[in-house]
């Protein structure tokens, strides 16, 4: 109707109106138009925002290195993954990704977007793994995607305080809260104290499978609006120690074959590294000469379980059976997304909170500085968005994934975070990309508490008498600093020594690169506003 009466005045205006009210007049024409259009695409249930939201899918396991998915090199030649390797070939696989350095930070940088000296307020507290932090202080952006009209979920393990944010940061979260229950928190596989949307209960039944179980019924549309975009984190407890396999999965890869590291014992292999790697001792030798896990498994809360035995390729062996469960979960859901017809609005992460040693430099550990310890998985899939069966070889790190689930969403930060939005890297995987990754380990303790580096070895080796340390990795070029009065610095040249062997910190002609590499990662401290970087400790090395 409101088109003829328009009509009708610009007909009128030859006798009543001047040539500016006509302009006017047709103006106002296509602005009620272009205001009808939107009224007509409103009342019909269509998009009126120019790209949709997509569900993001964060798949989070513990533990994991990124030597256990078969689309690695580095994988051992008889690991299969084949669900794991089919979303690595839907999408993009990161080479290097560092997450974090042990379960409890790397899950505070997965909710803060922030390095652990950035998380403030949190804190240890009460009987291990007891956690407490102040959500006005140290607020989880999971909230913010809630409050933007995403359906939020968690689903399985919490290292991250007894306050799981059930309510504020998640709409529906079935979650395993170590620090609430800490006489529960050994119980990794089975058994488990479980709150399910604050109602709690206790299950039974191999978690890995009852966790995805559970996340392919949110998939499906239980406990989520089904207008909603949503997110869900699921976080498993695999494969982290006690390293339990699922059952029909205990007799997997029996010839499975593991070379013992250079370095697995002390000795020359290690000179150079620091005095706390040159003395670590775990493994020794058995009775017919192999490698032996000295006393088992060391973890808190957790026993010494092994099936097979207590060899390196006993434990070994265990803790890759442990991974066929995450890849057939990963199968689980990408067929409930393809059956839901969700594929094509899901963007799927597949990482890990870090990795872990067996044998290398003497650990059987996460924690330390290594990439056998802490460099995990990182693959990322959206049909349509994400490029198909492309590598990216610039290194990322855990402050970054924040950012990229904003970007996907089209929302903007709520706070100052650490990392860099990927998804330039995720358009061109090969283009340039000026950011190095910090990653950084201050034991137990967050935010400004981290603001002086502690002399009492008592609080600065607390966790896995692994010192705090920081390290930058530019490229393939790494250097590490141990924060530790007097202690020798590290440079590794990871493209011709993976394995990090060679300290080239010690070799004079590498000093104009360490000077390099030391004021990097000075100006990454500081431009990530660390407390810190005008208190370290002085070093050994050539200055």
């Amino acid at each position: 109707m409101w088109f003829g009466c328009n009509h009708s005045v610009h007909q009128a205006t030859h006798k009543h109106h001047d040539k500016s009210n006509l302009q006017t007049s047709l103006k106002e024409i296509i602005i009620m138009a272009r205001l009808g259009i939107l009224l007509l695409l409103v009342l019909s249930g269509k998009v009126v925002s120019a790209v949709d939201r997509p569900n993001i899918l964060f798949i989070f396991t513990d533990d994991q290195s990124y030597r256990t998915v078969g689309c690695y090199p580095e994988a051992y030649p008889w690991v299969k993954t084949p669900n794991i390797d089919a979303l690595a070939a839907q999408g993009v696989r990161f080479t290097h990704t560092y997450i974090g350095t042990w379960c409890m930070p790397s899950r505070a940088t997965m909710l803060t977007g922030h390095h652990q000296y950035g998380v403030e307020s949190m804190r240890m507290q009460g009987e291990y793994p007891g956690s407490v932090y102040d959500p006005e202080k140290c607020p989880f952006w999971p909230r913010v995607f809630r409050e933007q009209g995403y359906s939020t979920a968690q689903i399985g393990k919490w290292h991250t305080g007894i306050d799981s944010g059930y309510g504020r940061d998640w709409d529906h979260q079935i979650v395993w809260s170590r620090p609430k229950y800490p006489k529960n928190a050994g119980h990794y596989y089975d058994d488990q104290i479980i709150e399910i949307d604050g109602v709690v209960q206790r299950i039974s039944g191999y978690t890995t499978d009852w966790y995805t179980d559970r996340a392919e019924d949110f998939i499906r549309g239980k406990h989520r609006k089904k207008d909603q975009p949503w997110y869900l984190w699921l976080c498993f407890g695999a494969v982290h120690g006690p390293f339990t396999p699922a059952e029909r999965h205990q007799q997997a890869y029996p010839n499975a074959s593991v070379p013992e590291p250079v370095n697995i014992y002390p000795g020359e292999s290690r000179l150079g590294k620091p005095e706390y790697v040159q003395k670590r001792n775990r493994w020794v030798r058995d009775k017919n000469g192999h490698a032996e896990l000295e006393s088992g498994v060391k973890q808190r809360t957790v026993v010494n379980a092994p099936l097979h035995g207590n060899t390196l390729q006993d434990w070994v062996r265990q803790y890759h059976q442990g991974v066929l469960a995450i890849d057939e979960s990963v199968g689980q859901l990408r067929k409930a997304l393809e059956e839901s017809g969700q594929t094509q609005n899901t963007l799927i992460v597949f990482a890990a909170d870090q990795g872990i040693a067996w044998g290398q430099n003497g650990f059987q550990q996460k924690i330390a500085p290594y990439d056998a310890n802490i460099r995990g998985p990182l693959i990322m899939s959206f049909p349509g968005r994400i490029p198909r069966g492309k590598v990216c070889f610039r290194p990322v790190g855990g402050t970054d994934l924040p950012p990229t689930f904003f970007a996907f969403a089209g929302l903007d930060l709520p706070w100052k975070m650490h990392g860099h939005d990927l998804t330039p890297l995720l358009t061109d995987p090969t283009r340039e990309w000026p950011h190095p990754v910090l990653t950084v380990l201050t034991g137990e303790k967050y935010g400004s508490d981290t603001d002086n580096i502690p002399t009492d070895p008592d609080v600065l080796y607390k966790t896995a008498k692994v010192p705090w340390w920081v390290s930058l990795l530019d490229d393939r070029l790494k250097y590490i600093r141990t924060l530790v009065d007097g202690e020798v610095e590290e440079l590794y040249d990871l493209k011709n020594d993976p394995q990090e062997l060679n300290n080239l910190a010690l070799d004079p002609a590498y000093l104009e690169k360490l000077r390099t590499m030391r004021a990097a990662t000075l100006a990454e401290l500081r431009r990530t506003d660390a407390g810190m970087v005008d208190h370290l400790p002085s070093f050994s090395t050539p200055q």
